[in-house]
């Protein structure tokens, strides 16, 4: 049976074709109108990577990570993962378990285009604030490409969690860590995996700009978005420097690769700005000693994130 391996905080939700594994982190709310914080994952990744995060945040609030259809101890989805699907799967999830409380969705990567997919199902009426960690902007792909085949020749057989920083300078716990990457060596990882990053994760962005809701903002009126941009170029230049070390790469794609390393960041920012236009209350800070996954390297600051929406909701009607 899975559900042996799932840890005392954890519990199988039944979402109707299959069930999700829902972590409860800190303490009961003393009423369903107390907001609570939700967890989303980006591409490829389970409930784990927030673990640091999680212990941050500590007794002070009630907070929920859940693995997604197919992740760790969540069952399979008969879905394909589209970022649509996840949504639905979310929605469902957060009816089924239930949680009536305030949300304050915390989404890292290609959670910036989830969370939109869900305002786009649901609406806002549950959600109290926003925390984007180095998310991902519908606009994402036609300013930069992080699947570049160049830069991924020149990493080609580079361990990337070392070569970014992140086995180095993670804030997990020697046991978490183990039992992150023990994930992701799994048959049940690698399946899920391609499905989501290499089925889904790039047709979701234009799935989303289809839907036009650049148009109707601010889209989450007045609720406060904190919006935390990553350093692009710390984890690019340590992909670049095991890539050269490996001896990968002609002179001609190395110097693309640097080509790329210089404006990853002036980019990363433009789309970090757009997400400001979500609420007539947002903030932008930058993690400059983080690459992408800022809530493994730097989660102090996605509590800050998670301290300044509290501190800026709008006083209830």
């Amino acid at each position: 049976m899975a559900s042996s391996t799932l840890p005392s905080n954890g519990r199988l939700v039944n979402i109707g074709t299959h069930s999700l594994a829902l972590y409860t982190h800190g303490p009961e709310p003393s009423s369903s109108k107390d907001p609570v914080v939700l967890f989303i994952s980006g591409v490829a990744s389970d409930a784990l990577n927030w673990q640091a995060v999680v212990r941050l945040l500590g007794p002070s609030l009630r907070s929920y990570t859940y693995d997604r259809s197919g992740y760790h101890n969540s069952e399979s989805s008969p879905l394909a993962p589209s970022a649509e699907n996840v949504a639905l799967e979310l929605s469902l999830l957060i009816e089924k378990a239930p949680i009536p409380n305030p949300l304050i969705l915390v989404g890292h990567s290609w959670a910036g285009v989830l969370t939109h997919e869900y305002i786009a199902l649901k609406g806002t009426d549950q959600i109290a604030g926003l925390v984007l960690v180095d998310a991902n902007h519908e606009t994402a792909p036609l300013v930069m490409d992080v699947n570049d085949p160049i830069l991924w020749t020149v990493a080609a057989g580079v361990e990337p969690y070392s070569a970014w920083g992140v086995e180095a300078e993670h804030k997990l716990t020697q046991e978490e860590w183990d039992a992150f990457r023990a994930a992701e060596t799994t048959e049940k990882f690698k399946l899920i995996e391609r499905k989501e990053e290499f089925e889904n994760y790039m047709p979701s962005f234009e799935t989303l700009r289809k839907k036009e809701l650049s148009k109707k903002q601010p889209l989450v009126g007045d609720k406060p978005v904190y919006v935390i941009g990553g350093t692009r170029s710390r984890d690019w230049s340590g992909l670049y420097k095991a890539g050269v070390a490996k001896g990968n790469g002609t002179e001609e794609q190395r110097s693309h690769v640097r080509e790329l390393i210089k404006t990853v960041d002036a980019k990363n920012e433009g789309l970090m700005k757009e997400f400001l236009t979500l609420s007539t209350k947002s903030e932008l800070v930058f993690a400059t000693e983080s690459g992408h996954f800022v809530q493994m390297t730097q989660p102090e600051i996605v509590v800050d994130g998670v301290k300044w929406v509290l501190d800026n909701l709008p006083a209830s009607s």
